[in-house]
């Protein structure tokens, strides 16, 4: 063999050096490898920024250099007065913050309102930060307590009763609309070709009717006892408790595991105890203030939040409807899905306003703006049990066959297992309705509810502000606000999504 030595293959002069690689982190990286990386590439960044050039220059010059800030009237905010071209108004917005905040909600109790945002804010800022602890009492108060305390501080009023009050009143409304229903058809048989069958039915649905009367009647009995008590109110609260925390005791095992139901019934009706005390509703509770008031920020919030906690349990329940082997709940969600999709919001708000009175008893009355939260409520369900279905139907089959396999029961198998997953899986889609919804809020002006854009737009027929940019200010000022809201639920669901999506990151 031939001798090799390390000289022939060891190099015996330098290499020249290579120029330094091009870098690609950083802004100069940012910029270099994606808007300057190709031809078209570069095309589009110019084009970009010439747009950008003629709409955020223009806007900042509007909102900020042109814009008057310091006035009593429009004359300030007139080009002649100030002797140059006049930007935003800004001084109108702080004349007319209040209306765009409250409505025409009375000034003497806006403290109320204020004491909501900030129970509201207090409330759900622990559950949006997933270190602190405690999250079931934090979720519990929030969307079981807080609205309760929210409709009193708001609408005012107290308690005439409590449950057992409710229940049967509750229980007679609906034995009175059955009887007035029989009664109806007795009525019509007279003149009716088939009177004979309509007479024997409405005697029959007279006979239900008699029939639920004495069902209900020790009910009855005992809310009259009650009332002719020192304290109805009082002695409501305490028979709802006692049957209530008995029933929960019964219904979790009796002695050996249903204490724990008991000890939580009687602590919460301890917690009710309280708030009653501290607001005063056994004495009448705030001062009455009528929604037809309400508006601005509050009608927003109100309706949007009322929508986006309401859809979720619904949209659930319709999307696991959908998908049941049960016929009946099958074709019923099925069609209350497709009806609540082909209609649009505004066609369900007229419904809900106009139409809804016609459809209960003369004696049975429905608040303005509760028949527009049913109504959205229900709308935006239908569409949350379709986003949320996309997410069942993502979750692989062998997931609830490794349940069954287990021994676990269909409903721990999909609260457990299945519906974690699904809702996982759709975290843009239904952060994304919720933001629709917020930006759709703006629909009930329809119904002569005065939202945030009603309540601007109501501003505008005041003469003392009437300006060429009056309307420009206030619409600015109005989008700025939706847009820190639907902004902030956007980058918040995608840090749900990221921290939930852990172990899916490349």
């Amino acid at each position: 063999m031939t001798d090799i030595t390390a000289a022939s293959y060891v190099r015996q002069d330098l290499v020249p050096e290579r120029p330094a690689p091009t870098k690609t982190t950083g802004f100069v990286g940012f910029v270099r490898t994606r808007l300057l990386n190709s031809p078209g590439n570069i095309l589009l960044t110019i084009l970009g920024l010439l747009l950008l050039w003629y709409i955020i220059i223009p806007a900042l010059k509007f909102l900020l250099v042109d814009a008057v800030w310091i006035g009593k009237d429009r004359t300030a905010c007139l080009a002649e007065k100030a002797g140059h071209e006049v930007g935003a108004c800004w001084p109108y917005i702080h004349a007319k913050l209040t209306q765009l905040i409250y409505g025409f909600y009375p000034e003497a109790q806006r403290w109320r309102v204020n004491l909501t945002f900030l129970l509201g804010a207090v409330l759900l800022l622990p559950l949006l930060i997933p270190r602190l602890p405690a999250k079931g009492l934090n979720s519990g108060l929030f969307f079981f307590a807080f609205p309760v305390v929210a409709f009193f501080l708001l609408h005012g009023g107290g308690f005439a009763g409590f449950g057992v009050s409710w229940t049967a009143g509750l229980l007679q409304l609906f034995e009175q609309s059955i009887s007035d229903a029989g009664k109806a058809l007795v009525n019509v048989s007279q003149t009716s070709a088939i009177g004979p069958l309509l007479w024997v039915i409405g005697k029959l649905i007279v006979l239900i009717g008699l029939l639920i009367h004495w069902l209900v009647f020790p009910l009855t009995w005992l809310r009259d006892q009650m009332q002719l008590s020192s304290q109805p109110l009082w002695s409501d609260f305490l028979v709802t408790a006692v049957i209530v925390s008995v029933a929960l005791f019964v219904l979790g095992g009796g002695v050996r595991t249903g204490r724990r139901s008991l000890i939580g019934s009687l602590v919460t009706f301890a917690g009710l105890a309280v708030v009653i005390k501290l607001m005063g509703l056994d004495r009448g509770g705030f001062p009455l203030v009528d929604t037809r008031l309400w508006g601005g920020l509050l009608v927003t919030l109100v309706i949007a939040i009322t929508g986006i906690v309401a859809s979720m349990p619904i949209g659930i329940a319709l999307a696991l409807g959908r998908r049941s082997t049960i016929p009946l709940i099958r074709i019923f969600s099925i069609t209350f899905i497709e009806f609540w999709r082909g209609v649009p919001l505004i066609t369900v708000l007229f419904f809900a306003t106009y139409m809804l009175p016609l459809f209960v008893p003369g004696n049975f009355t429905v608040d303005g703006l509760l028949r527009a939260l049913i109504g959205v409520a229900l709308f935006t369900g239908a569409y949350m049990a379709e986003v949320i279905r996309g997410g069942l139907a993502a979750v692989a089959r062998g997931q609830a066959e490794a349940a069954s396999a287990l021994g676990l029961s269909w409903w721990k198998t999909t609260s457990l297992i299945v519906l974690p997953q699904a809702l996982r899986y759709v975290i843009p889609g239904i952060v994304g309705s919720f933001i629709s919804l917020f930006k759709d809020t703006s629909l009930v002006s329809i119904v002569a509810l005065f939202d945030l854009l009603g309540s601007l737009r109501a501003s505008f027929s005041d003469p003392i502000w009437t300006t060429p940019t009056t309307a420009f200010t206030g619409f600015a000022f109005a989008g700025m606000i939706y847009f820190v809201f639907c902004f902030g639920m956007s980058r918040y669901s995608l840090f749900v999504e990221n921290r939930l999506n852990a172990h899916r990151r490349n």
